[in-house]
């Protein structure tokens, strides 16, 4: 039974004890009175038997033993008084305690025919079917499999339970199935409905069936992978008073006119489905609702202004939909509401001074809201009734400014304070430490600065999670400090600490997040750090000055993600719990073979998925242990000095979705086992030794790959058609190569770099770690530069081809990669024109075409590149004047020195030379006339007299003046030393 679920409120609670009261009219007792009669003596053997079958690793079941005559003593067990049938049998698992039963379920149970309540919930029968033979049980009225793991598709024998009126197989997990409901209809008097979890996804009866059961008050069908609802103009089953439907796959907009019927429905749950426009005003006509889940769909209209009749309305939720507009002021008339969410929308306006009339209010949530209020403006309009029973308030990302006041002590039962990522300055009040039923406190990413000392957690004796992230604050406590409260969350990221680790957190026994990087902790770790910690499941203590070497830390069981990070630890790379499945001990200074490491339990499966080991003093040959480290999703051995192959083993990592070998001195080349590879969204092996072709499979393999780099290696050969296949492909750098040919007419199908997706690395974030696309730090050049990305990695698209032998004319296909910000073919020998539509680069910030053998103008339509922040087309064969732009003539000189280039930014001016005649080939355009030569040019009579009058107007001046000659003599100096190192970099 799932009593507790917030959104079956009274109506459980009513059911519950309806199914109490008719079993008490049946005379089940537990009392021992003169008419006591004991248990059946074939029912205590049916029982005995039920229990041969089971698993009872806690032995839950000790009191049923064949000694003991009565079986109606036995531990969940219930019989009748007076005629010792067993007529409730109640093997129901604590959730929160692992004392779950298993094995299977024998048909003795069909020996207890008086039989009417059985409830097997919250076990693990590890995914066997549901006993058909359930379906003779006929005089069952209350049967409860939920979250027991089974498995497999609903018996259709379960039809013969025309008695029951409770029926719960809900299951934490898809799982269960069902072909269709055809054997539901037969159960006329259920009034309660759990199928939460079960695929229903071709079950197309589903709705019909619903409406043959009157009885229903209660409908759960979450998670069924329903999409659709069938025709149905009027529900039959008008008494429902629950009705949840969320986590489907219902799309479009929210159309079922039989929802708005029910009027005595009381919650409605449509959670995280695909519903989409305008929130229906049928809703208006549920007049009865209490509590109303809206969120996580795609509404976008305005918060109805018709929400004000719900008089009896408690709990509104419409967080993470696209509604727009302000904050409704109706929502003020709502006075019996005592919970609203509207996080994660695009509405914006101030919270309207209406909302302080809500004297029931116990829980605000406005995440995401673009309220731009100030803070003390907040707390005016909840400084009346609203303050005396507020427990919950949540503003986080709300772009709320000002300072936190001393106001805030006027919440006396707030429970949770969520004002994170915000714009909020100044102090920390003083009245904080007043808040003393306060357990979570969120204040991270905000303008916070100043001291926190002891007075502001005076009175917090049940604060349990404390985050204070990404401020400006100093954490003043005396040496000797115990404070009042237990913590199990604490996030003091950008805190300033002092310079040792802090002795008060050796009081803290209940800790299971702590992340206090960036703090200016100076020294080694003590000891106890690691013994004390031993409920620990995410440690950040990165980007410190913490030295020493790392013991091993195999005891630590609870320890699940660890960053020691952008340290200064030395010694050998330590062994770790099996638990931990995030790793990160990247730059620092540890040295020696990491074989120990990874080949210690060779024959054990490692858990681990994030193993990050760049930058130390790693040595010696990459070990080919890999194969029990199949849940890897990112490995980064890069910046060590590691030798050798790469090991066959690491290609068996099918999992693998980053790889970052960069900067080693590994050789050979890439195995082929690497084909296994197939999720790898970023493949990053450059500055290596590695040598042969470019592999075609590649291009086949790693349909998912975003970021390739193989530059600085000893690649060979063409570029493979096959990399055109790389439709996802953001990152394409195979720079300082000897790779030869023309670039491939199809690198236009690279879609992602043709329209931009901003997708990448948003999908795992620490301390969580989904299934999504990760993608760690890269680090890229761009505008001739290495810079890393992380944050702003999803906006870059580049293809970098410089420092190869490729030849032939550019492609004119690469224009078409609209969202490409840097293109750099430098250094190689292209031939022919630059394309004229290379205006078509609309995102471009870089483009580097310098030491090749172009040559004609520089088209026209590069004056469009309005974001064109970096340009080189120095040392090739260009010819005409520069495009007039913004952008062209900002550039330095040396971005087109080198070629016969004339016009700003250079210091040559053009000469309009006549028109050639229409039928004049390219190479007389050229100069190469071979007319008659004794008629008068007049084109090099006006260039002489120009060249003569040029000189004087530039001679003249610097003769007359001697700060004139001193800046042009400056200039030719940087001139003359930019095109050395323009030459240089290609050499």
């Amino acid at each position: 039974m799932k009593l507790n679920h917030s959104t079956m409120s009274e109506v459980a609670a009513l059911l519950f004890l309806k199914l109490l009261l008719a079993i008490a009219t049946i005379n089940i007792s537990f009392c021992n009175g003169s008419s006591y009669v004991a248990c059946m003596g074939s029912e205590k053997e049916a029982l005995l038997r039920f229990k041969q079958d089971l698993i009872d690793p806690s032995n839950r079941l000790a009191s049923w033993i064949g000694d003991e005559e009565d079986c109606c003593t036995w531990a969940g067990v219930v019989c009748d008084n007076f005629t010792g049938h067993v007529r409730m049998l109640q093997l129901r698992n604590n959730p929160s305690q692992i004392s779950m039963l298993g094995g299977k379920i024998s048909p003795s149970l069909l020996n207890l025919k008086h039989l009417v309540y059985l409830d097997l919930s919250f076990n693990d029968f590890g995914g066997i079917q549901i006993p058909p033979f359930l379906g003779s049980m006929v005089n069952l009225s209350y049967l409860d499999l939920s979250s027991a793991g089974f498995l497999g598709m609903i018996p259709h024998q379960l039809a013969n339970l025309s008695n029951l009126q409770y029926l719960d197989l809900s299951q934490k997990y898809l799982g269960l199935y069902a072909e269709n409901l055809r054997w539901l209809s037969g159960l006329s008097s259920l009034e309660h409905l759990d199928l939460s979890n079960v695929d229903l996804s071709r079950a197309s009866d589903w709705l019909l069936v619903m409406n043959t059961l009157p009885s229903l008050v209660l409908l759960r069908l979450s998670g069924c992978r329903l999409s659709y609802f069938p025709p149905l103009s009027v529900a039959n089953f008008s008494s429902l008073a629950t009705l949840d439907l969320s986590n489907n796959q219902f799309q479009s907009s929210l159309e079922p006119n039989w929802i708005f019927g029910l009027h005595n429905l009381v919650s409605l749950d449509l959670r995280n489905n695909s519903f989409g426009g305008q929130i229906p005003d049928g809703v208006q006509n549920l007049t009865s609702l209490r509590h109303l889940y809206l969120s996580n769909n795609h509404f976008n209209s305005s918060v109805p202004k018709w929400f004000h009749r719900f008089s009896l309305l408690e709990q509104v939720s419409l967080n993470s939909n696209s509604l727009e507009g302000k904050v409704s002021g109706a929502l003020g008339n709502l006075t019996s509401i005592n919970r609203l969410y509207l996080s994660n929308n695009r509405l914006e306006g101030k919270i309207p001074r209406s909302l302080g009339r809500l004297c029931n209010l116990k829980s605000i949530s406005l995440s995401g809201v673009n309220l731009s209020q100030e803070m003390s403006e907040i707390f005016d309009i909840f400084s009346g009734c609203v303050s005396d029973g507020l427990e919950i308030l949540v503003l986080r990302n709300c772009r709320i400014f000002g300072p936190l006041t001393d106001k805030l002590g006027q919440f006396r039962n707030l429970d949770t304070l969520d004002l994170s990522d915000n714009f909020i300055s100044g102090h920390v009040p003083l009245s904080l430490g007043e808040l003393s039923t306060l357990r979570v406190v969120d204040l991270s990413l905000n303008r916070l600065n100043g001291t926190l000392t002891q007075i502001h957690f005076s009175n917090l004796t049940r604060l349990l999670d404390f985050k204070a992230s990404g401020n400006s604050l100093t954490f003043n406590v005396s040496l000797d400090w115990f404070p009042p409260f237990q913590l199990e969350v604490l996030g003091l990221q950008s805190c300033e600490l002092g310079n040792q680790f802090p002795p008060w957190l050796h009081s803290q026994k209940h800790l299971t997040f702590l992340d206090i990087s960036n703090t200016g902790i100076v020294g080694t770790i003590p000891t106890w750090v690691w013994k004390n910690l031993s409920q620990i499941n995410y440690l950040n203590l990165s980007h410190n000055y913490i030295h020493g070497e790392i013991p091993n830390l195999t005891d630590v069981s609870q320890l699940e993600s660890l960053d020691l990070s952008f340290n200064n630890l030395s010694g050998p790379l330590p062994l770790v719990s099996f638990s931990v499945y995030a790793l990160d001990l990247s730059s620092n200074s540890l040295s020696g073979s990491i074989s120990h490491f990874l080949c210690d339990g060779i024959n054990q499966l490692k858990g681990m998925r994030i193993l990050k080991l760049g930058e130390n003093h790693f040595s010696g040959e990459i070990p080919d242990c890999w194969m029990n480290w199949q849940d890897l999703l990112v490995l980064n051995l890069a910046n060590n000095n590691f030798t050798g192959n790469i090991p066959i083993s690491l290609g068996m990592l099918s999992s693998l979705q980053s790889l970052n070998l960069r900067k080693n001195s590994l050789s050979g080349q890439i195995p082929v086992s690497f084909q296994n590879c197939t999720k790898l969204v970023m493949l990053d092996i450059g500055e290596n030794q590695f040598v042969g072709n470019v592999p075609t499979w590649i291009g086949i393999r790693f349909s998912s790959l975003m970021i390739l780099n193989l530059r600085s290696n000893k690649f060979r050969g063409v570029l493979p058609n096959q990399l055109c296949g790389l439709t996802s492909l953001h990152v394409l750098d195979l720079a300082d190569n000897h790779l030869s040919g023309s670039i491939p007419k199809c690198i236009s199908n690279i879609s992602s770099m043709v329209t931009a997706n901003f997708s990448i690395g948003t999908d795992i974030q620490y301390p969580s770690v989904s299934t999504g696309k990760y993608i760690e730090d890269a680090l890229l050049v761009l505008k001739g530069k290495a810079v890393e990305y992380n944050t702003i990695l999803k906006l870059i698209r580049l293809i970098d081809l410089s420092k190869n032998k490729f030849s032939g004319e550019i492609p004119s296909e690469i224009m078409n990669l609209r969202a490409l910000v840097s293109l750099d073919l430098s250094c190689n020998s292209f031939t022919g024109r630059i394309p004229k539509s290379i205006g078509a680069l609309e995102s471009i910030l870089s483009i580097d075409f310098s030491a090749n053998q172009l040559y004609g103008e520089i088209p026209q339509s590069i004056s469009s590149l309005t974001f064109l922040s970096h340009l080189n087309l120095s040392n090739n064969k260009l010819s005409g004047k520069i495009p007039l732009s913004t952008q062209l003539q900002s550039f330095d000189p040396s971005s087109f020195a080198g070629n016969r280039l004339c016009g700003s930014p250079l210091p040559n001016n053009c000469f309009v030379a006549a028109p050639a005649p229409q039928n004049e080939s390219e190479d007389d355009i050229d100069g190469n006339d071979d007319g008659d030569e004794d008629e008068v040019n007049w084109f090099y009579v006006s260039l002489a007299l120009g060249f003569v009058v040029g000189f004087w107007l530039v001679m003249g001046p610097l003769l007359v003046s001697r700060k004139w000659r001193y800046r042009y003599y400056h200039f030719l100096d940087r001139l003359g030393n930019k095109i050395f190192w323009v030459v240089r970099k290609c050499w």
